[in-house]
């Protein structure tokens, strides 16, 4: 059995034994403790739970009056979701190049995208390492501009000892059942500090109303379920501990693979902490050893092997290709090891060993 699901079989069979009885189906008492709970995780004042991850993004956008005409900044190598929030905003998304040691938003080509359409800034937490949040708050400071985080990876993570999820105007978390912390379905979250926002998004995912049959906004059925709220209430209250095992198999992984001439390992910047919701290796032989380690029992991933720019949805940009060559790099070279709470150091040695003979 999972070793994350094994630790909390019997309080999820409970949970859904109180859920099924309740018969608080929608918005109940689930809801209002897992808002509380993860407000308090996240040292946020406020947290609204949602449907799932996008949602949670567009209704973030939508809060800000962010819309048509406008452009959103983000990072070139991201998941779909960050830039489908913006286009169903009726926004658009305008790419900036990642740094390509941290894979994250590079701040030094900040300057270089924006205009006076400029209205926000998405700060992807991408494989669960923060972003350099000193130099894009000056930035988000000095231009007047919103700062939406994509936390949707790094439930947990820290920059200079602050949560991320917590620097934005407005943040947008997914508890999609891969990530450090997933529900058994579908769910996410925004988190805030201001109040205004707060009751905004709150109606914004309930018809646009905060009242029954009041309806003050345009809005949406963007709800997160009560049952998966009663389960992540319980698994958030092992998020620490799950997190420190994928830290702790980071650095086996490091000792392990550190020699290796034409392997490209994570970089953490000093000032970050990161959560490790994917173990990401880059080579030029990405495919070649991805095929090798199936063939040896390792099952791995590549996140992703498109970026957004090329994608056919997003033909209506018009973005050539090699317009971004550092997400496409990333595209082309990225490779995602085995990493989850509860994997065993002999298999961490094992998939290392592997890789090592594959170098050789």
């Amino acid at each position: 059995m999972d070793p994350m699901n094994d630790i909390v079989h019997q309080e999820i069979i409970e949970s859904f034994s109180d859920f099924f009885n309740s018969k608080n189906y929608i918005l109940g008492p689930n809801v209002e403790k897992f808002e509380n709970d993860y407000s308090i995780f996240n040292n946020t004042k406020f947290c609204i739970g949602t449907s799932n991850g996008l949602d949670a993004l567009v209704l973030s956008l939508k809060s800000l009056n962010i819309g048509k005409g406008d452009e959103v900044i983000m990072p070139s190598n991201t998941f779909i979701a960050t830039p489908l929030a913006v286009i169903h905003c009726g926004a658009t998304p305008v790419f900036v190049e990642p740094s390509i040691e941290t894979y994250n938003l590079d701040h030094n080509l900040l300057k270089k995208v924006l205009t006076k359409k400029t209205k926000a800034i998405i700060a992807v937490n991408l494989y669960g390492n923060p972003c350099d949040f000193t130099n894009i708050l000056k930035f988000t400071e000095k231009n007047n501009l919103f700062l939406i985080e994509d936390n949707a990876q790094a439930q947990g993570a820290t920059w200079n000892g602050k949560l991320t999820g917590s620097f934005g105007d407005v943040n947008a978390v997914s508890f999609y059942p891969a990530k450090n912390l997933g529900a058994y379905g579908d769910a996410g979250a925004v988190t805030t500090n201001n109040k205004n926002l707060y009751n905004k998004i709150r109606s914004l995912r309930n018809y646009g109303s905060s009242k029954k049959y009041d309806n003050e906004y345009v809005g949406h059925n963007y709800r997160i379920d009560e049952c998966q709220a009663g389960f992540l209430s319980i698994k958030l209250k092992y998020l620490d501990l799950w997190n420190k095992q994928r830290i702790e198999t980071s650095k086996l992984y490091f000792q392990q693979l550190s020699d290796i001439d034409d392997l490209i390992l994570p970089t953490i910047h000093k000032s970050a902490k990161s959560v490790f919701h994917i173990f990401n290796i880059r080579t030029k032989k990405r495919d070649q050893l991805k095929k090798y380690l199936n063939e040896n029992g390792v099952e791995t991933l590549i996140h992703y092997p498109i970026p957004p720019h090329l994608q056919k949805c997003f033909e209506f940009l018009k973005i050539q290709k090699n317009s971004f060559p550092i997400a496409e790099e990333l595209a082309q070279t990225s490779l995602s090891l085995p990493i989850w709470p509860g994997i065993q150091d002999d298999d961490i040695e094992y998939i290392s060993n592997k890789i090592k003979a594959f170098f050789k």
